[in-house]
């Protein structure tokens, strides 16, 4: 039976041959759609540097991956769904609202299908090892040994405050006021809500949470836009 930091490796490694999938089946349809994003070999390799952290979580004082002190549906289904909720606000305002007319090429944020679910898989894979699985485990790490722990959830709500800052601040939207304010308060409130589940039901619960959003907002919208208004 694999011990649990053999099971964090493993699921770990999967998820990366993944990415490394996507990143050569992307290539093999470049001639069809010259404008996709690809991942390149850098991407794939800076992901090497979550590896260290999969061995940390429990002194870290978070779940390992399969831990099981977490119930199924607090690591899978409740982050899925509030993931979703996210997405389809998101498709509400910014689609239904600002961009009702069809578009006539995929915007940035679209993908072709079935390449979409590769490219944002693994693109959330990749957002949730650098901002939560390493940050997070640092601040609660340092929780942890500072004063001996006294401090520990100053530290968590600090990091979960900071990261939940970045993404928003580092995708503030173009345009009028309460589209920005809208963006930095659902952006704050997803990220939140990800360090939360990543403190109380691990890595896989926080990447759960963005899968679901990206499954609404870049996957089924993408779906759309190309099968149904690029038609």
């Amino acid at each position: 039976m694999k011990t649990a930091h053999q099971q964090n490796l493993v699921i770990y490694l999967l998820l990366l041959g993944f990415a490394a999938a996507g990143m050569f089946y992307g290539k093999s349809i470049l001639a069809e759609f010259p404008g996709i994003r690809l991942w390149n070999y850098t991407s794939l390799l800076m992901l090497l540097a979550g590896i260290p952290f999969l061995f940390l979580q429990e002194k870290a004082g978070v779940p390992d991956f399969l831990s099981s002190t977490v119930h199924q549906q607090q690591r899978f289904l409740y982050p899925a769904l509030i993931g979703v909720v996210f997405g389809i606000l998101d498709v509400l305002v910014i689609k239904v609202m600002l961009h009702p007319q069809p578009y006539t090429e995929l915007p940035p944020f679209l993908q072709p299908f079935p390449y979409s679910i590769f490219l944002y898989f693994s693109g959330a894979f990749d957002v949730e090892v650098f901002y939560r699985l390493i940050p997070m485990t640092i601040f609660l790490l340092m929780g942890k040994f500072i004063q001996q722990g006294k401090y520990y959830y100053a530290f968590f709500w600090t990091g979960a405050v900071l990261t939940a800052l970045r993404e928003p601040l580092e995708q503030l939207p173009d345009g009028n006021t309460w589209l920005i304010i809208y963006s930095l308060i659902t952006g704050f409130g997803m990220n939140f809500l990800q360090a939360v589940y990543f403190k109380r039901a691990g890595f896989l619960a926080t990447l759960m949470v963005r899968w679901g959003h990206y499954i609404i907002w870049h996957i089924l919208l993408g779906i759309y836009v190309q099968y149904w208004e690029l038609v």
